[in-house]
């Protein structure tokens, strides 16, 4: 874990404030069938976005669709965050969300299949009860809908 002396003032402030959860269970569940035979969906937290749906705002708990067809080139960077340092994520939005990587996965037979759909959430919310009870779980219920099996999280 970094010290906490190893960021900037700000940052070490808003740390030294957020106060974070510890859970006793977790929502992990083990695969059931072999990953060449699972379908995946995608999540990011780096507020990724396309032209024709709203940015994120600060502390936003909402999440947007990302169709499968998307190409990374089309996702829109809506993180807001100070502590958020983006250079590589303009570069190649795979850091964050790689679909195209996931995609040769499905072709080299690793995967089972790519979800018609993934999601992206904004990360840095201070506030997060909206996400706890009601975004996250609404996603959950549309994974499950799809026949999803596994969901890769890609924080930021």
């Amino acid at each position: 874990m970094a010290s906490l002396w190893k960021f900037d003032r700000l940052s070490r402030f808003f740390m030294n404030l957020y106060r974070g959860e510890r859970y006793k269970t977790s929502p992990n569940t083990p695969l059931r069938l072999p990953l060449n035979e699972c379908k995946v969906a995608l999540i990011t937290t780096a507020g990724f976005f396309l032209h024709g749906q709203n940015p994120f705002g600060n502390g936003d708990c909402s999440y947007r669709e990302i169709p499968n067809s998307i190409q990374t080139q089309e996702l829109k960077d809506g993180h807001k965050s100070a502590a958020y340092d983006k250079r590589g994520i303009d570069i190649d939005a795979n850091l964050a969300f790689p679909l195209d990587r996931f995609r040769e996965l499905e072709t080299e037979g690793k995967i089972g299949s790519l979800n018609r759909r993934h999601f992206s959430f904004m990360g840095s919310i201070t506030k997060p009860h909206a996400l706890i009870t009601q975004s996250a779980p609404e996603v959950g219920r549309m994974l499950k809908a799809d026949g999803v099996d596994v969901a890769f999280l890609t924080p930021v």
